[in-house]
Order: structure tokens, then C-alpha cells, then sequence
């Protein structure tokens, strides 16, 4: 079967959007502060769901390999810091993630998006990855992101572009 063809994301070749949001600790982490180093941002529903778990955990098994490319993973989602700290606990968490309670930021990356459930329309945070490479500029999005095997798909572009440096 067939590959499909990758479209480009509109955003890719640009500047990221700057941000600045609190960690599960309360430190207000921001693009600069990564400037240097790869940055995987990836932004998800909700904590303590499966999927999200299923990413986070998945994040955090290939954490090293990914730091040992030159890079950080952060997701961010609307929780507060309160339940980011019980994720985190609960599921022995590695990264690093960030509370975007007015979806601001969520909204810069177009993120937050129309959905349907049961029929229903509501807003919500539409599962998004982000690498974004050591001068800031996007080099890969994925959007609608399916948990099954995109943990390996990001480590592995990652490895493509770090390959080509």
C-alpha cells in the first residue's frame, strides 16, 4: 500500500508563536527559554484521559532519546496546574507540562478547534504536535494527531532533520 503524501502545514517554515505559561510547578516557561534546543510542543485535551495519557506516557518512555537529539517535550493543555501536578504524580511523568486555562496559546497554534461529540458541538483542544527547531522556526506540525505510533513518528523526523544539520 501506498504512503500517503504529507501536505505541509501552512505554519511550517515559520516563526513559532511566542509564549508564556505556567508549569505544574508554577514557573512560567516561554519559547526563549528553549532557543538552542529542539523543541517538541505538543498540545492535548485533557490529563488524565486515555489518550492523552497514552501520549504523555509514551512522551516520557522516549524522553531520552529525545534529549539525546538536542531536545525538549512539552504539552500543553487548558488543566490547571493543580491537575497537571496529579497527572504528572499519578503517571510518573518526565516532561514537561504547561497550563493554558484561557487557551490563548492553544489558539495561536490553531489548536483549538470546533469538535463534535454525541452530536454536540463544542470548542475544544484538537491534538497537535509541534517541532520546532533550535532558532524558533516550525519545522513539522501534525494536526488531528491519532496516539498510535505518532510518539515514534516525531522522534523519528526529529532524527531526519537532526541528521541533516
Amino acid at each position: 500500500m501506498a504512503s500517503r503524501k504529507r501536505i505541509p502545514d501552512e505554519m511550517e517554515g515559520k516563526p513559532a508563536p511566542d509564549f508564556s505559561l505556567p508549569d505544574s510547578e508554577g514557573t512560567v516557561r516561554s519559547l526563549g527559554d528553549f532557543a538552542g534546543r529542539w523543541l517538541v510542543l505538543y498540545f492535548y485535551p485533557r490529563d488524565n484521559t486515555s489518550g492523552c495519557t497514552r501520549e504523555a506516557v509514551g512522551f516520557t518512555e522516549k524522553l531520552n532519546e529525545f534529549k539525546q537529539l538536542g531536545a525538549e517535550v512539552v504539552g500543553v493543555s487548558k488543566d490547571s496546574t493543580k491537575s497537571h501536578v496529579r497527572f504528572i504524580e499519578k503517571h510518573s511523568l518526565g516532561i514537561i507540562l504547561l497550563s493554558d486555562e484561557d487557551h490563548a496559546v492553544i489558539e495561536k497554534y490553531g489548536a483549538w478547534k470546533k469538535k463534535k461529540l454525541y452530536g454536540k458541538e463544542h470548542w475544544g483542544t484538537e491534538r497537535s504536535t509541534f517541532l520546532i527547531d533550535p532558532e524558533g522556526i516550525l519545522r513539522r506540525v501534525w494536526r488531528r494527531v491519532k496516539v498510535n505510533g505518532h510518539v515514534e513518528d516525531v522522534l523519528d523526523t526529529l532524527r531526519q532533520f537532526t541528521s541533516q544539520e
